[in-house]
């Protein structure tokens, strides 16, 4: 799938689809592996997503199918200017980049200041754990989560690229049902599997693009490892298949179903 500059993927396992955007054309992409056939539109309910532009969290509905999406609400708006990936962790709440808890009802608590640019935010929720990246300290940090409220807690840094001698920077990033990391290196032509409990690095899974940007796991298994990248001309050409999204199989785990968002 080449679609250009990607990331956020989000496998919906009631549809058995991916989906994901492009950030420099304000797009959401659907790929359905079934048919192989991707479809676009520019920019818990069916058809629902909620999506980042600039500092505004929108309400968008889209059937999966027309070249247009319309925009139901602003639920919220933070008054930081990076915002860059958003998740939710199991009970359906969204995280918003620099940092933000966003509730049901559109209210914003800040967790974290200070951060450059975040990225890579999942759970493990059996360890009370959530794991999140400021792209530009090249780090990794672990907080303890908890599950009542969404509070976090007790940071500390559980990777750093400088001690494994990598090379870009940390980009999204998807947790296994073992409790290991699938970290995209941007600008290293790889994803990397980390034990963030171990600080271990443990496999290097190269990819034919140089900017990767995120990763999910998906497929009828969760056994697939989804794979979005970036074909930005920062001074180098980025040609094809740079800015393709990618499937790697036979990696011999499983990932966690997606929870969507829940919003009133």
């Amino acid at each position: 799938m080449d679609q250009g500059n990607n990331m956020g993927p989000h496998w919906d396992s009631a549809e058995q689809a991916l989906y994901f955007v492009s950030i420099f054309d304000k797009s959401v992409h659907k790929y359905d592996p079934a048919t192989g056939a991707t479809t676009s539109s520019k920019m818990g309910k069916k058809n629902h997503f909620v999506v980042g532009l600039g500092r505004k969290v929108l309400e968008v509905t889209w059937d999966g199918a027309q070249d247009t999406a319309a925009v139901l609400r602003t639920v919220t708006e933070v008054d930081h200017e990076n915002p860059n990936n958003r998740r939710t962790p199991g009970e359906g709440c969204l995280l918003k980049g620099s940092l933000y808890r966003i509730s049901a009802e559109g209210a914003a608590t800040r967790l974290a200041d200070n951060i450059d640019i975040s990225n890579g935010l999942c759970w493990d929720l059996k360890e009370r754990a959530f794991y999140y990246a400021d792209s530009f300290e090249y780090t990794i940090r672990r907080y303890d989560y908890d599950v009542d409220t969404g509070d976090i807690s007790n940071p500390r840094t559980v990777f750093k690229y400088a001690d494994h001698k990598l090379t870009g920077i940390v980009d999204g990033m998807t947790i296994d049902t073992d409790g290991n990391l699938w970290v995209a290196n941007f600008d290293g032509n790889q994803v990397l599997k980390i034990d963030p409990r171990t600080s271990k690095l443990l496999q290097k899974v190269p990819i034919p693009a140089r900017q990767v940007t995120s990763a999910t796991f998906g497929g009828p298994g969760l056994d697939v490892l989804y794979v979005t990248s970036a074909s930005m001309n920062r001074g180098e050409e980025q040609k094809p298949p740079c800015g393709s999204t990618f499937k790697i199989t036979g990696l011999g785990v499983k990932g966690h179903e997606n929870v969507n968002v829940k919003l009133n």
